[in-house]
């Protein structure tokens, strides 16, 4: 087992402050509402953690992209945020939103993709981004392996899953239905 190492800064009023490292490990906590297994940070809507000194002492400030701009679950999700900072002893908490650029499934780290995929939920097959940051054009009708049993057997069903961000296929092989997250 390895040990993280974090350095602690301080603010102007003397007090040790954890380090974005130590708070990136606190949110891998927090749970996506709609898809409990996968956690903020796994999802990749947490864009930036520092630090701001104002009046009141330091204010942590954290700012996340929704997976699409009306996303229902980002209250939840900021709700979370500042719970698990709370508990932190980090009570001057800002949530900042932010909608440009937006967020994309290419944002998700492979431990969540890995993670979704034995929830039941095929994670996305394909790259949305280029090494340039330009958006590329995707496959209407990707072929998706079949979470259950690997199968890449599958037909689209729906455009439309479980929630906005996922489409409904069926495994040809297995003959089960499953989500798969929608590449955007």
């Amino acid at each position: 087992m390895t040990t993280t190492q974090h350095q602690a800064t301080t603010s102007a009023s003397g007090n040790r402050l954890p380090d974005v490292g130590q708070i990136r490990e606190w949110l891998q906590q927090v749970p996506d509402p709609e898809i409990p297994v996968i956690s903020v940070i796994d999802l990749g809507i947490v864009r930036d953690i520092r630090w701001q000194e104002n009046d009141e002492g330091a204010t942590c400030i954290i700012t996340i992209t929704p997976t699409y701009s009306g996303c229902p679950a980002m209250q939840v999700i900021a709700e979370g945020i500042a719970e698990i900072l709370h508990a932190h002893d980090i009570h001057l908490v800002q949530l900042e939103t932010q909608l440009s650029p937006a967020w994309s499934t290419d944002w998700m780290s492979e431990s969540g993709k890995q993670k979704l995929q034995g929830y039941g939920i095929a994670p996305p097959v394909q790259q949305v981004i280029d090494i340039s940051g330009i958006r590329r054009h995707t496959i209407s009708d990707p072929v998706v392996p079949c979470p259950q049993c690997g199968s890449l057997e599958t037909r689209l069903v729906s455009q439309f899953g479980s929630t906005a961000c996922k489409a409904l296929y069926k495994c040809q092989s297995c003959l089960e239905p499953f989500d798969y997250f929608k590449c955007h």
